[in-house]
């Protein structure tokens, strides 16, 4: 539990501080109330939400990745149960009548925490939705052919053949372009070599996962070997292929992925190309797209 809740130390740290200077705040300005002045129903609202507050934003942090969804989400539940929290004080601690700063600390969280809860809400739905259309596409395709990868929700080598070259006949049939990109990360040996084939093997499920959320509907994400993704672009010409293909880069390198050891983050990145189809099987254009990666990498070959 500890462990999966240390890469977000820093938010639970503040989180804590924030608490405690309140507290402090309070018995330094304050006096404490005797037992009989205590009224429980309100102890147990104020403090039973506050409590509430935080077991959800432990289930929220042990639950999901770094990312700004998480960011939300977190700082929403915190804003939330220190205004809880602030509250709860006043039913041990009387405040003299002339402060006014104990209501800021008490009113003024909570409808901050509530926007910010909101907005995380709302991207965390978005970010269901398009896992569900492609786990939906998944389940469809797993019923129908059983060729998928092993490690990651992704179809393999030999269902992209076979999509290839039905998507080839109908991109001549119907006269509409089509493409291929690949993604191929960047010394992926030294993340198996630092820190292990298991966290090699956590980076290309997230990896996928990433890929998925940015692609459209039509498109089809494959793993063709190791760490080299493909993806066959329907209706869609080489200019608009490349576009697609730098979003991705740039989407690798924003990937918050932390080692589940030390929670460190790794700064990943990736190689692109991208291959328009014309009139050739699909071994042959598969072959043209490994080619313009092997170009695409040349440079990078050079500066290691």
């Amino acid at each position: 539990m500890f462990s999966v809740l240390k890469p977000h130390r820093w938010k639970l740290g503040a989180l804590l501080l924030a608490a405690n200077l309140g507290l402090l705040l309070h018995l330094a300005c304050g006096d404490l109330k005797a037992v009989s002045e205590w009224v429980w129903l309100d102890i147990i609202g104020e403090g039973g939400s506050a409590l509430l507050a935080l077991l959800w934003l432990g289930l929220v942090l042990k639950s999901r990745p770094a990312g700004r969804v998480t960011n939300y989400l977190a700082l929403g539940l915190s804003c939330i149960f220190f205004s809880w929290w602030v509250d709860s004080l006043d039913e041990f601690i009387r405040l003299p009548d002339s402060i006014t700063w104990d209501h800021w600390l008490e009113s003024g969280p909570m409808p901050v925490g509530m926007v910010l809860l909101t907005l995380g809400i709302y991207h965390w739905h978005r970010e269901q939705l398009a896992i569900s259309a492609q786990m939906e596409k998944r389940e469809r395709l797993f019923r129908e052919h059983r060729l998928f990868d092993k490690l990651t929700p992704l179809a393999g080598a030999d269902y992209l053949k076979q999509q290839l070259a039905a998507s080839l006949h109908d991109s001549l049939e119907q006269q509409q372009p089509l493409s291929l990109l690949v993604l191929d990360l960047d010394n992926f040996a030294a993340i198996n070599q630092g820190f292990g084939h298991s966290e090699g093997d956590a980076v290309l499920q997230a990896l996928s996962h990433m890929l998925l959320l940015n692609l459209r509907r039509q498109d089809l994400l494959c793993r063709l070997a190791g760490d080299r993704f493909v993806v066959l672009l329907p209706n869609t010409g080489e200019s608009q292929a490349r576009l697609l293909a730098l979003e991705l880069e740039q989407a690798v390198q924003g990937l918050a992925h932390k080692t589940r050891q030390h929670g460190e983050r790794l700064h990943l990145a990736a190689t692109t190309a991208v291959v328009m189809a014309v009139e050739e099987p699909a071994h042959v254009l598969l072959k043209r797209l490994n080619l313009a990666l092997a170009r695409a990498k040349k440079p990078l070959a050079r500066t290691a």
